[in-house]
């Protein structure tokens, strides 16, 4: 569905801001609890928590993150899982979100119906509630930011930081493709990233958004560098698809193409990395989980069969087109 429509009845112009936010209290339901705990006061007001809290952010805007080829409920459902794979990546487990939305005039009711109704049952299912946000208004403009809150599921909260040398990288799913329908079509590994935060062998995690070749970096510890096998970087079946279209090697798609919402992690260099593997096949049989390769001294050759990371570039933010 086209987003904007030029017949002012069909549009949020029709309501104003007053009906318009009756109108998002109605689409959101249960998941949106009344004041102090929701919508209708300056703040929401949240209970203390006895754990560490996190606390991410993330964006969906009409142009960049979704077109007229995505549902609206889809669109919703995408901003929200979006903020989820962050948590799940720190190990956490959600809590409540903000959301904050900018608005053309223009903007059909009926698309941001849907798109607020697939947020809420997204935020049902995983058992949070939206307790608040804020409406702008912006010529020409559809979008929306979400604020997530969480809290840790264990002790700890997994880092970026954290991983050595000669430690053991790993990654979950299977990577690339997402252009075809996976960067809206994924599910956040929350239980897969509180079980990782529990695991004490388990160093470092990030989020697979903008390709591994790019995201790798950040987990890298200093005066070490990623040796990565060519032949366990688990391709899936839509960046193989990609590759027959652009004739760019399945590979190329598996490193770059970002917004996988996978996890990326590391295990310390003495785990059992077989019986750790038997463990995940246990708890989680539906999981993929592949051991890609190992951070190595910087100067280290490198190993045959390794990728040479340099010649491939993940999604850069703000770079200027070359």
């Amino acid at each position: 569905m086209h987003p904007f429509s030029s017949k002012p009845g069909e549009t949020v112009s029709a309501l104003g801001e007053e009906k318009l936010i009756a109108s998002i209290r109605r689409w959101l339901g249960p998941v949106s609890p009344p004041a102090p705990l929701g919508i209708g006061d300056d703040c929401a007001v949240l209970a203390p928590s006895k754990r560490a809290q996190a606390v991410t952010v993330d964006p969906v805007i009409y142009g960049r993150h979704f077109d007229d080829a995505v549902p609206p409920r889809a669109v919703g459902a995408k901003l929200l899982k979006r903020n989820l794979s962050d948590l799940a990546a720190m190990g956490a487990a959600p809590v409540a979100a903000v959301l904050a939305i900018t608005l053309d005039p223009g903007v059909r009711i009926a698309w941001l119906e849907q798109f607020y109704r697939g947020l809420a049952s997204c935020a049902r299912a995983y058992r949070l509630r939206v307790i608040g946000g804020d409406i702008a208004q912006n010529t020409g403009a559809l979008a929306a930011s979400l604020t997530l809150i969480g809290r840790a599921t264990t002790s700890r909260m997994l880092l970026r930081t954290g991983a050595r040398s000669g430690d053991h990288i790993c990654a979950t799913g299977a990577l690339g493709g997402s252009l075809l329908g996976k960067h809206y079509r994924f599910t956040p590994r929350l239980a897969e990233g509180a079980w990782l935060a529990a695991q004490p062998e388990v160093r470092s995690m990030m989020d697979i958004s903008d390709g591994i070749a790019k995201d790798l970096h950040s987990l890298t510890p200093a005066g070490a560098r990623a040796e990565i096998d060519a032949t366990a970087i688990p391709i899936s079946a839509a960046a193989k698809k990609m590759a027959r279209g652009d004739n760019r090697p399945p590979l190329a798609h598996a490193l770059c193409d970002g917004e996988d919402y996978e996890l990326l992690f590391t295990v310390a260099s003495k785990t059992n990395v077989p019986a750790f593997e038997k463990k995940w096949r246990a708890r989680f049989p539906k999981t993929p989980l592949a051991r890609i390769g190992r951070f190595v001294p910087l100067h280290a050759p490198r190993a045959p069969g390794a990728i040479d990371l340099a010649a491939h570039h993940g999604y850069e933010h703000l770079a200027i087109a070359r």
